[in-house]
């Protein structure tokens, strides 16, 4: 009964002939249908609908740019250079004369990748495909349009030369956002027809179809764009397309792009931040074809403001200092949202290098802009704004061969005994005061107490995320050691403006894709990274404009805005190669860069508060014009523990020493030291301290104030 049920061989082949077969018929149903549905081959004259994105301010009706739209001159292939023909096929297709219309091993490793990661994730495309894909298809990554692709290079190879194809390709394909074909690409970045193009100009417009808006000669990539012309020529010279000299020729040929014509285009530096986000994480083809509305944070108003304030400084700085450049970034600290966004003084401006953006991608010595985050850190660990700390002569380098009283007029690369830009000490400060008016020496010492690893982890919870590493920094980094971006210090100064919140940036409010459907929306990304007490400290030191007032001298006025709470911190690197000035409100945070893009020093001491502070000024003038007054959350009365953090000297029995006498550094609030000199620094410092009392006096250390600072002995 059990052998009656079984299939015989013959049977089971019959079944799977029948199988085979049928899955053939519908196989082949589905390519007549494929075939049926394609377009005909006259139709290659016709471009298919593209639809642009279009970028708007935070209102939804201020148009600042619109990526795409079509534009196209139609050359014959006699027109096109043979160097430019030969870099597109050594770079995308070597085959491309030899293959019936498809890579069959192209294919099947991108099968492979695409099955490993369960989607398409690789083209494999011939020139053939990507000509029937970029005339007759949509951009769309499925299954079902590759085997349309395929099919269309089998009739498009079947209809045409491969001579044909190639021209058909050069003139179809996109070299940018809104340029397709070599012609419009030719013209647009080296300003002559492309039947004028070197070998080095001719592997450039090769290398940009892979990915035209990332490699964009006017975008943030350029080099990357340099790299892949490399590559180009590389291949070039393997297939035996050039020789030696004409790859070495070509490879130091200096490119100049033209200028970008982007027409209407407004905000250009944060617009292609925009760009540059959107390709990332939608895709080339559906930032350049795909109809995205994309509602920015930008205020149109305040960008308005902040391109006036940056164009009126830096014309000054060029005139006063040889300061060409200037950079802004200001942002809502309650949101996170950047309103508005400067990253040079004139995007068009190609001597200059306008095109860089300083404010996302300048990384740049902070100077004394760092130091509220060390002062920060103290406050955390017990120390108040009325601790006194000495600005004296002092050696924080324990090498040997260094006197503990600094010779000030011998350089020794071992030493490390920072001075105010003038050369003057003001004894004892309050912290109050040693970081209203940017003093280092008292700076240096608190980054000391605090250690280097506390205060930095503390800037990074912040946003300041390049800095990394505390071991390559020294105690110089209070000082402007290490290096910053200006959006990133722009939102650790916001993370002050909202009492210790932090709150993720964000340049997007929500975007949509053609069909109205919402693909991404802002939402609030929130979270204290620091306690409101000693962040309340922070901003009642910065906002005091009696404390300043020393350091600003005659440009206290342009730190003053009647009836607003507003704090303020600059920062000046060595050489006066970049001058900070990073302020705001309880709503408004504004950070300013002025320099030059080269890293040229400014001329004639071109500091922060001469360079980019009336930036600064002008901009928060304006911006605060139409915003309602808001205050600083005030800070607790602090009670240290100990008399020395509150700054009474007179608690011990009149002497007066270095702080580090009455402090354990490790464990501030603490029992004193047994033994001081056991702190490397003791005898240093306590050196320092002695030295300036035997020359000055103790005086009234009970009272110590701002007019006691020499006005000229501040680093801002």
């Amino acid at each position: 009964m059990e052998e009656e049920k079984r299939f015989s061989a013959k049977q089971i082949l019959k079944i799977v002939g029948l199988a085979i077969a049928a899955l053939a018929v519908v196989f082949f149903c589905v390519i007549l249908y494929f075939i049926k549905t394609l377009p005909t081959f006259q139709q290659i004259a016709d471009q298919r609908i593209s639809q642009s994105t279009r970028i708007y301010d935070r209102t939804g009706t201020v148009l600042l740019y619109e990526i795409g739209g079509q534009k196209r001159t139609v050359v014959g292939s006699d027109q096109i250079p043979q160097t430019l023909k030969d870099a597109t096929i050594a770079i995308e297709d070597q085959n491309f004369y030899n293959e019936p219309a498809f890579d069959i091993k192209g294919i099947l490793r991108a099968a492979f990748a695409d099955i490993v990661h369960g989607g398409i994730v690789q083209g494999g495309s011939t020139i053939t495909q990507q000509l029937a894909r970029a005339a007759f298809l949509t951009d769309t990554r499925t299954f079902t349009r590759k085997l349309k692709e395929l099919i269309m290079a089998i009739r498009l190879n079947e209809y045409y030369t491969k001579d044909q194809i190639l021209g058909l390709y050069l003139n179809e394909v996109p070299y940018g956002p809104t340029l397709y074909g070599v012609e419009s690409a030719s013209e647009a970045y080296f300003g002559v027809p492309v039947e004028q193009l070197d070998l080095a100009q001719s592997a450039v417009l090769a290398a940009l179809p892979q990915a035209p808006s990332y490699y964009s000669p006017w975008g943030s990539h350029t080099q990357d764009l340099f790299n892949r012309q490399k590559l180009v020529l590389q291949k070039m010279l393997s297939l035996g397309k050039i020789d030696q000299k004409q790859y070495n020729q070509a490879i130091a040929e200096k490119i100049v792009f033209q200028p970008k014509s982007l027409g209407g285009i407004k905000a250009p530096h944060f617009v292609m931040a925009i760009q540059d986000y959107l390709t990332q994480k939608y895709g080339e083809d559906m930032v350049d074809t795909g109809g995205l509305k994309v509602i920015t944070t930008l205020d149109w108003s305040l960008q308005q403001d902040a391109e006036k304030a940056v164009e009126d400084g830096v014309a000054r700085n060029t005139q006063l200092y040889d300061s060409t450049n200037g950079a802004l970034v200001a942002e809502d600290p309650q949101t996170g949202q950047i309103l508005a966004l400067v990253g040079s003084a004139d995007y068009f401006d190609t001597k200059n290098d306008g095109n860089f953006d300083v404010a996302i991608q300048g990384l740049r010595q902070p100077g004394s802009s760092l130091k509220p985050f060390v002062y920060l850190t103290a406050f955390e660990e017990g120390y108040t704004p009325d601790t006194i700390l000495f600005d004296v002569p002092t050696e924080f380098s324990t090498d040997s061969s260094c006197p503990a009283i600094p010779n000030f007029n011998v350089v020794n690369k071992n030493c490390f005994h920072p001075q105010d830009f003038e050369g003057y000490f003001s004894g004892p400060m309050t912290i109050r005061d040693a970081l209203a008016q940017s003093v280092n020496v008292p700076a240096v010492k608190m980054l000391y107490l605090v250690g280097e690893k506390s205060a930095i982890q503390n800037a990074y919870n912040f946003g300041l995320t390049t800095l990394t590493d505390p071991s390559s920094y020294g105690l110089s980094l209070v000082l402007g050691g290490g290096a910053v971006h200006l959006i990133d210090s722009t939102e650790a100064y916001s993370v002050l403006a909202d009492d210790g919140v932090k709150h993720t940036q964000s340049m997007v409010l929500q975007v949509q894709d053609s069909q109205g459907n919402t693909l991404e929306s802002w939402t609030d990304q929130a979270s204290r990274v620091a306690d409101t007490q000693s962040v309340r400290l922070i901003n009642d030191v910065l906002s005091d404009a009696n404390a300043r007032a020393p350091l600003m001298q005659a440009s206290q006025n342009l730190t003053v805005f009647p009836g607003y709470d507003v704090a303020l911190k600059t920062g000046t690197s060595n050489d006066y190669r970049d001058a900070w000035a990073m302020g705001y409100t309880p709503t408004l945070v504004a950070g300013v860069w002025a320099g030059n893009n080269n890293n040229r020093p400014m001329q004639k001491s071109g500091s922060s508060i001469l360079a980019a502070v009336p930036i600064w000024h002008e901009f928060m003038s304006l911006a605060l014009s139409d915003r309602p007054v808001a205050t600083f959350p005030a800070p607790n009365p602090t009670n240290p523990s100990k008399p020395i953090l509150a700054g009474n000297y007179a608690a011990y029995g009149g002497q007066v020493h270095t702080i580090l006498f009455y402090v354990d550094k490790n464990n501030p609030t603490g029992p004193m030291p047994s033994n001081p000199a056991a702190d490397p620094q003791y005898i240093n410092w306590e050196t320092g301290v002695q030295n300036w009392i035997a020359g000055h006096g103790i005086g009234n250390l009970g009272n110590i104030n701002s007019t006691s600072v020499n006005p000229s002995s501040t680093n801002p």
